[in-house]
Formats: structure tokens, sequence, C-alpha cells
């Protein structure tokens, strides 16, 4: 994904919604997708704040790519990623104080996250700051997506409610909103999204 001359801004929107999936396609950076979707309000705010510290990586690695020694990438690589993560969890902890009390441990472990890491790498190092932007807008939506799909199905599944509001006035299924309900959704949802990948884009990309 290096060379982008053939790529437009939409296909790398795409790819990193679709075929290149953080949770569902890579099974990348799994623990937040057990550990905060057992609501939809923190999975989203946690899709978010990904989201963000991706693009805004991203575009300052592209900036600095020429001027980044490769014996001392992956440090300088490291230090970006935790400065943005410092502002993001600052930026919580100021304006979305009831949810950083749940989830500001797992706000503080993006910088760990792999796939974050990976981009930086394989693509913004290597290309320019607009292409740059819009992988990480791709890489980051598809992450947001897949933690909303996960939380939404927990919460609804686990509690009856979304976004603590009541839906289903039903008895729960409790084992959604435990870590092995995480794991179950995050297995059957990953098989899904496969499986849909398989059967309408593959077809379309050969043809048949």
């Amino acid at each position: 994904m290096a060379n982008t001359s053939t790529v437009s801004y939409w296909d790398l929107i795409k790819n990193g919604i679709i075929k290149e999936n953080t949770i569902f396609k890579l099974a990348l950076s799994l623990c937040p997708s057990i550990a905060v979707t057992n609501n939809l309000r923190n999975g989203v705010l946690m899709g978010t704040a990904v989201l963000f510290v991706q693009v805004m990586v991203n575009i300052t690695i592209s900036l600095m790519r020429t001027f980044i020694h490769p014996k001392v990438r992956l440090p300088i690589f490291m230090l970006v990623i935790s400065g943005w993560v410092t502002v993001t969890d600052m930026s919580m902890a100021a304006f979305a104080p009831e949810a950083y009390k749940q989830m500001g441990l797992y706000i503080q472990l993006i910088v760990a996250f792999a796939s974050i890491l990976a981009r930086a790498e394989m693509f913004a190092s290597k290309n320019r700051i607009v292409p740059s932007m819009f992988d990480g807008i791709g890489m980051g939506l598809g992450f947001l997506f897949a933690l909303t799909v996960i939380s939404f199905f927990r919460e609804l599944l686990g509690k009856g409610s979304l976004w603590s509001l009541p839906i289903v006035h039903a008895k729960p299924l409790l084992i959604m909103i435990l870590p092995a309900g995480g794991f179950f959704a995050v297995g059957i949802l990953m098989a899904f999204f496969n499986w849909i990948d398989i059967r309408f884009f593959q077809k379309q990309s050969t043809g048949h």
C-alpha cells in the first residue's frame, strides 16, 4: 500500500474499513474490543479516540518522514504516538469524565496498539501528507465501526438497552456483558464480516 499513484483516497478509506479492518480482518488490538464494548457509549468513545490518534500520528509521521533516520524510526514513531495519546487522554479526562473513569486505562493503552505503529511504519513514513491522512481516516473508521458494532450487540443483548436507554423489556443475556460474551461477540462478528467479504467483495474483484 505504499505506492498511492493508482489508489484513490476513497480506496484508502474503504481499505481501512473493509479489506484491512483492524478487528475483523487483521485481528489486532483485540483487548479494547473485549474490555470497553459492554456498552455502546464506551465503544463509540474508544473508537473515536483511536480514530483521532491514528489520523494525527499518520499526519505527523508523514510530515517528519524526510527527517527521520531509519535506525531510530521506531522510537520516534512511539514518541509521536504517545504524544497524541496523551493529548487524547487529557481531553477525555476533561470533557468526558464519567466515561473516562471506566475506560481511562484503555485510552492510555492506545500507545501499544500494533495497528497504529504498523500504519506509521508501512504507510505514513513512505507517503505524503494527504494520502497518509486518508489512510489514517480509513483505518480509524474501521476500528470505530468494529467497536460500534460489537458494543451495539453486546449492550442490546446483555442489558436490553442502547446508550443506557432501555430498548428491550425482556430478560437480558447477561453473559454478553461479561468477558466471555465479548469473545463470543467478536468471534461471531469476525466470521460474519469475513463471510461477507468472501461472498461479495472478493467475487466482485474476480469478476464472478
